[in-house]
Parts: C-alpha cells; sequence; structure tokens
C-alpha cells in the first residue's frame, strides 16, 4: 500500500508524517540520533504494515522533514510526547494502536500513559529505564565529522556491520547536510548525555497507568544491541508491566527493524487486531 507525506502543525512546528493503509490504526515514532528519520527506522516494515493497517507515521521535530524547534531544549521528550498525543487526533475514531523504536518506544509507552485511546504497544529497541550511557550510545549521539565516522557509529548499531548500506549512510547524511542542520544536532546533544537516557524514562505514574488499564504491550529486543542493551531496558520494562510479553532475538543489533523486518512484522501481526 502506498503512504502519502502529508504535514500538519503541532504547537507551531510543522510536522511531516506518512499515511497509508486501511484498518487498525497505528502510529509510529522512531528513534534519535544523527539524521534519524521515521524512513531511517522502519522503512523496510512499512509497506507490509500498511497492507494491513492504517498507518501514521511521523518524523519527530527537529528530525526528518520535521521542522525544528526554534528555541532550547532541542531533546525534549515532553513535547515529542505532546507531538504523538496530537497525532492520535489525526487517526480514526476508537481504539489505536502505538509503534516506538528506541527512545520512540519509550514514547510509545508515554503517549500510550497519557491516551486512554491507545489499546496496543509495540516497542522495538526500547530505552525506558535508566542505566548508564555507554560508549556506543555515546558515540551515536555525537555529530559525525564526515560519511567514515558515521558509518563507524551505525556499524555498532547492528550485529552484522554488512547491514549498512550505502543507502542509509547516504540517506542520514543528506540529512545531517541540510542547512544549519549539524549545528542544531550538536545543540541538541550537548553536555552530559546521561541526562538523556533519563529523560527517556517511563514513570512509576505513567506505568501504573499502564499496568491499570491492561494495555496490550509486546516488547521486542535484540540480544546484541550496545547502546541499548536489552537486560538494561526492555527486561527491566518487562518486569514492571507484568503482563507485557517480551521477545528477545538473538544475534540482533539496535537496528531491529532493519535487521530483522520479518520479526517485526510477526510481532506487529501478532499484537495488532
Amino acid at each position: 500500500m502506498e503512504l502519502a507525506s502529508r504535514y500538519v502543525e503541532i504547537e507551531t512546528h510543522k510536522v511531516h508524517y506518512w499515511e497509508g493503509g486501511q484498518g487498525f490504526p497505528v502510529l509510529m515514532m522512531h528513534g534519535v540520533g544523527p539524521g534519524t528519520s521515521i524512513m531511517g527506522n522502519f522503512e523496510p516494515a512499512l509497506s507490509a504494515l500498511s497492507d494491513r493497517y492504517h498507518i501514521f507515521a511521523t518524523d519527530l521535530i527537529g528530525f526528518g522533514d520535521s521542522a525544528r524547534k526554534s528555541t532550547q531544549p532541542y531533546f525534549d521528550v515532553d513535547l515529542w510526547v505532546r507531538q504523538g498525543v496530537a497525532l492520535l487526533g489525526l487517526m480514526p475514531d476508537g481504539p489505536v494502536g502505538i509503534a516506538g523504536h528506541s527512545l520512540g518506544g519509550a514514547l510509545a509507552l508515554k503517549v500510550a500513559a497519557a491516551s486512554n485511546r491507545v489499546t496496543h504497544v509495540l516497542t522495538s529497541s526500547t530505552i525506558g529505564a535508566d542505566y548508564p550511557l555507554n560508549q556506543y550510545l555515546d558515540a551515536f549521539w555525537s555529530l559525525p565529522a564526515d560519511r567514515v565516522k558515521l558509518r563507524a557509529a551505525m556499524a555498532d548499531m547492528v550485529f552484522d556491520s554488512a547491514a549498512v548500506s550505502e543507502a542509509m549512510i547516504e540517506g542520514r547524511w543528506n540529512l545531517l547536510a541540510q542547512e544549519g542542520y549539524s549545528d542544531y544536532f550538536e545543540s541538541m546533544f550537548a553536555g552530559d548525555r546521561q541526562r538523556f537516557v533519563t529523560a527517556g524514562v517511563v514513570s512509576d505514574s505513567e506505568l501504573k497507568t499502564i499496568n491499570e488499564a491492561k494495555k496490550n504491550v509486546l516488547m521486542i529486543h535484540g540480544t546484541d544491541d550496545k547502546p541499548c542493551p536489552a537486560h538494561l531496558t526492555t527486561e527491566v520494562l518487562g518486569e514492571r508491566i507484568p503482563h507485557a510479553a517480551v521477545r528477545l532475538i538473538n544475534d540482533c543489533g539496535h537496528n531491529l527493524p532493519r535487521e530483522y523486518t520479518q520479526h517485526y512484522l510477526d510481532a506487529a501481526f501478532d499484537l495488532y487486531p
């Protein structure tokens, strides 16, 4: 099913999203990194998903084809959660699903806690629990000086570095090369990056809301995720959401929807009605 490129204004920001398909509505949110976008995280899965569901796949404010913030902080979890809630208003009435990757997984859980319309949550390689910033995530949140540095950072996102294609490198580099974007990205991640991990923590009150509502939660994660190790993130959240299903995928790094697209699709097909 073909996806249509659309824009909507949210809190004075021009927000980009892709829409397509029919059936159960699903909002998709990506993670954050150099040149990240919704297509960067999910492109291999989107066509098959839109064959079965009504997909709304958004670029977070500051990424992809969405507008940048004009004032600090540029790393703004609260704004991205409000972006997600606002996009729910564009979706058909009734229950909806949400899918998030990496930081987008934490956003998905936070949006689910903020809206009783969200009944199904799929996370992949999510953060959401506090853990010490490691060298791989620190490097990924650093501005790459050139394509070689970008490739090295992206190679740490996957189990098999051969999975990092030239098209992926060029797609991200072209976003970073946009006028002013390098300065914007560097400012977004300036200072002690540990605080960004902490900012993505799913709070006790949010977890309580998810648990009390018995929202359907499926969390998938690669066993070889270097920047966001499963035992420090998904498995911790899984213990705090007792009814959640957790699936670990062997020989899989952080970029799960691209590395193991069929596993990702199988999870979505099992979860969403």
